[in-house]
């Protein structure tokens, strides 16, 4: 009987088992090499002698190897200095973007005031306008505030965020009135019900807004390239094309320290994967 039950198991298993599962996840291993693959040939390439050639690709990949291209770089470059700019910069810009844009969600969702409706359509609005259209009057009153060439130039006008206002504020509505009439009952202000109660609540969607943000600041390159004119303050994708260009016949020394600024990252994403996947996840869940 109860090999007769095991056996039936094994056939509504077959059953439900999906018939192309074999070839997603073929399609699935076959994708992951493509997108691997560049990661892999940068950093082989990396730690080759400097000034090597090859006529083959796969000689790439065989002996000699060097780790002498990242102690130059190190010591003759200002990478390092790069990547605390842009690790400075992205960090600061997220922080201030997320207690903005909280602020402002909270308020326009849980405050009465005159004009709400009105203000939230003004966040909508600035989600039709692309940020390259507003880049030269931005510059002008960055250029006025005398805030050109300096880290406050590069993080001030990088924190407004519409988008990030219009997803936390669609967050805080969905909070049961029950609680928020509770506790403004019981005499808690309105910072307390942001703080203590609204904000706990809201930590999925900050997570989300968060990844996104230091991901936008970390790889922004139109804004730093117009608004920093010295080197030293140049974040890495400012600082690795200039680099770069001094090196347009090699690769080596290129791709050395294009692993050196690559490297923190891939490290961060192995650490925060699991938080990545769902603020990924969380932007297309409805409600």
């Amino acid at each position: 009987m109860a090999a007769k039950t095991t056996s039936n198991s094994r056939r509504a298993l077959d059953r439900n088992r999906d018939p192309f599962l074999k070839g997603k996840i073929t399609i699935g291993i076959v994708v992951s090499i493509l997108f691997i693959a560049p990661i892999i040939w940068m950093l082989f390439v990396s730690i080759k002698p400097d000034g090597f050639s090859t006529s083959t690709p796969i000689e790439w990949f065989l002996p000699p190897y060097t780790i002498s291209n990242y102690i130059t770089i190190i010591m003759d470059s200002l990478i390092l200095r790069w990547l605390f700019n842009s690790f400075f910069v992205a960090f600061i810009t997220t922080i201030l973007t997320l207690i903005i844009t909280s602020l402002a969600a909270f308020a326009i969702s849980q405050m009465k005031f005159r004009f709400k409706n009105f203000i939230f359509i003004f966040f909508l609005l600035g989600l039709m306008i692309p940020g390259e259209a507003t880049i030269i009057p931005l510059y002008e009153i960055v250029k006025n505030m005398n805030l050109i060439d300096s880290y406050s130039g590069l993080i001030l006008p990088m924190i407004a965020s519409p988008l990030g206002v219009i997803i936390l504020k669609s967050f805080f509505d969905n909070v049961p009135k029950e609680i928020i009439e509770s506790a403004i009952i019981d005499g808690c202000s309105y910072f307390k019900l942001f703080y203590k109660i609204v904000l706990p609540l809201a930590k999925p969607a900050i997570a989300a807004i968060g990844i996104f943000t230091f991901i936008g600041s970390w790889n922004n390159f139109l804004w730093p390239y117009l608004s920093i004119l010295s080197e030293t303050l140049y974040t890495l994708p400012v600082g690795l094309p200039v680099f770069n260009s001094t090196y347009s016949q090699a690769y080596v020394l290129p791709m050395t320290a294009n692993a050196i600024a690559s490297i923190p990252v891939i490290i961060a994403f192995l650490l925060f994967e699991k938080q990545i996947v769902k603020g990924i996840s969380f932007t297309g869940i409805k409600g």
